[in-house]
């Protein structure tokens, strides 16, 4: 009872947190999708004007699938945007765009965390699903030994990737209305505050990334240090 207790407690304000966020972003990209932007140019113009003024004519722009599955592919060096915002003259589709071009302009200048971020993506692959098994195996077959640990270790890289990736997304999104504003993508009152509200959004999906990680994380060392035996 005390486990699922405290697991409960650990993991209800990450939990709340990260629903939070997945509607705050919904509900902006949602409201500015329908707000034109005053240039009236597509998701897919906006890419093609914002990479060719930051001099990155080798990035390539391509569709992806699902709604805000828009991403930069740093080793394809490939812009994937979705329906909504490549198709869409929108506010929040020049905000989305702008973003990523923002992590395209990270991996061109050689932006550290970005670098960082990139070469944890092996182990975090790896340690996030085998890293709780490990640790079941050592908590309930093998109590006596560090095996746990080990799973807590592995585990413990996933909340090292999330707190890695708060500061790339934040520079990417600070990048991305500089962008938009200097190259007159947005010139508006409205336009600022869209595309503003677009992108505080989409940061507190990763503020909740970084609560869920550790919120779990530090349950795994709450048993290990004693926590089961007040059960």
């Amino acid at each position: 009872m005390y486990g699922n207790l405290t697991y409960f407690i650990f993991a209800l304000p990450a939990l709340l947190l990260a629903l939070y966020a997945q509607a705050k972003v919904k509900s902006a990209f949602t409201k500015f999708s329908g707000v034109p932007n005053a240039r009236r140019i597509s998701g897919f113009q906006a890419a093609q004007v914002l990479l060719s003024a930051s001099g990155l004519g080798n990035v390539d722009v391509e569709g992806a699938q699902g709604m805000l599955a828009d991403h930069y592919d740093p080793r394809s060096k490939r812009l994937r945007l979705s329906p909504d915002v490549a198709q869409r003259p929108s506010v929040a589709a020049i905000g989305v765009v702008a973003h990523e071009v923002g992590h395209a302009l990270q991996d061109h200048t050689g932006y550290l965390p970005l670098r960082i971020r990139s070469g944890l993506v092996p182990a975090v692959n790896l340690g996030s699903w085998l890293g709780p098994i490990i640790f079941m195996v050592g908590v309930l077959l093998l109590p006596t030994t560090n095996v746990a640990w080990v799973g807590v270790l592995l585990f413990s890289l996933s909340a090292v990737f999330a707190l890695v990736t708060l500061p790339v997304e934040l520079d990417a999104s600070r990048r991305a209305m500089q962008l938009l504003t200097t190259n007159g993508l947005v010139t508006t009152a409205e336009e600022k505050a869209g595309v503003s509200s677009v992108l505080s959004a989409a940061a507190w999906t990763y503020v909740a990334a970084v609560a869920q990680a550790l919120s779990t994380l530090l349950y795994y060392v709450l048993i290990l240090t004693g926590g089961r035996r007040r059960r």
